[in-house]
């Protein structure tokens, strides 16, 4: 068991010893640092090692976000069965997956959601969701009922400025409905993640000042997600929402400065590294010159049509409607998409930032250090 396995399988235990899992952590980054050095000069070292699996349960979404193509033109009608499902996870567990994310579109629209989180958790993986919660109110009993125990939250701004992006009008009320019922009926004990979209629109003061004490308000922890410049859902539209310009740079550096200042200051609510909030800045501006080695060979994504790709920007595997997960995986296109994947031959992206600086020794010097 590596030690990365040993941080996820003890982690309701960690959250009582937070210096043991730092402590933990930093071992555990040390040792990949070193792994991801060594593989700069031989690639053969990067081989797959699927550690997390992410599925799109349904295309469809109860919002139409400007800057998403969830619901509109991107896989439009798909969704998982549940028998597929089941194979799916079984397979991902024989092959050594540990952590399972189910998202869509929108994942509590599948009528077969709490049957999924039940199989996956009954397979020993740690299992969550990433939502818009504004089925959370509805939904929320019976996903505890599975054993669902964290989840994650796109947020996209306050009352009139949510439904205003998300297109939808009262929206805002039923995600802050169901954060409510959630938080009076299970407490703390069912953990929630806000993962703030960092976007053209959103990366100002006034918007991220919104987002923390929104946070704070819900005793959410503070996620960033940023900008996916090469992402196949995401659309700028004709309101330039969504994607920065390099006159972007005064306002995108203010907003790195507050974030490494909260950061600083509420390092148990803002999970992520400083060194990755450093870097912001240069991940929204350089886009593809970002060259951060990428940890992709530990990713598998599924889309809501069965399609298996290392990531969700590409390196396809195969279709589970053909073929099951358990035979495309560690063969010969599986091992070159893990190499090719590390060494960035791809269009690059903005995924998995957190821990390929982590990696990365190049870039702690750079962001780590100061």
């Amino acid at each position: 068991m590596s030690i990365s396995d040993l941080i996820r399988v003890t982690r309701p235990m960690l959250h009582r010893h937070p210096r043991v899992k730092q402590a933990l952590q930093s071992a555990d980054t040390a040792l990949s640092r070193l792994h991801h050095t060594a593989a700069a000069a031989v690639p053969a070292l990067i081989r797959p090692q699927p550690r997390q699996l992410t599925v799109a349960v349904t295309a469809a979404c109860t919002l139409r976000c400007k800057g998403c193509r969830y619901g509109r033109d991107f896989m439009l009608g798909e969704r998982f069965s549940l028998p597929m499902m089941r194979d799916l996870l079984d397979d991902a567990k024989q092959a050594g997956v540990n952590r399972v994310r189910l998202y869509g579109g929108e994942p509590m629209l599948h009528p077969k959601l709490p049957e999924m989180i039940r199989h996956s958790i009954g397979l020993g993986m740690d299992t969550y969701l990433t939502s818009n919660a504004t089925l959370l109110e509805d939904r929320i009993d019976e996903l505890w009922d599975a054993g669902l125990r964290w989840m994650t939250i796109g947020f996209y701004g306050i009352g009139a400025k949510y439904d205003s992006y998300t297109q939808r009008d009262g929206h805002y009320d039923k995600l802050r409905r169901g954060l409510d019922k959630t938080r009076a009926k299970y407490g703390d004990e069912f953990e929630m993640q806000l993962n703030f979209v960092l976007i053209r629109s959103t990366c100002n003061l006034a918007a991220l000042k919104e987002a923390w004490d929104f946070a704070q308000r819900y005793g959410l922890y503070f996620h960033l997600d940023l900008y996916g410049y090469s992402m196949p859902f995401f659309t700028d539209g004709d309101e330039g929402v969504v994607a920065f310009t390099p006159e972007d740079r005064p306002q995108v550096e203010e907003v790195t400065r507050e974030l490494v200042r909260l950061k600083t200051a509420f390092p148990e609510r803002f999970p992520q590294s400083l060194a990755l909030v450093r870097s912001v800045t240069d991940w929204l501006l350089r886009g593809p010159e970002m060259r951060v080695p990428c940890d992709a060979y530990q990713l598998l994504w599924v889309g809501a049509d069965g399609t298996v790709q290392l990531c969700d920007v590409t390196f396809k595997l195969g279709n589970l409607h053909e073929t099951r997960l358990k035979d495309m995986l560690f063969g010969g296109t599986h091992r070159q998409a893990c190499r090719d994947g590390f060494q960035l031959k791809c269009p690059n992206c903005t995924c998995k930032s957190d821990s390929r600086i982590l990696k990365h020794a190049a870039s702690m010097q750079a962001y780590g250090g100061r």
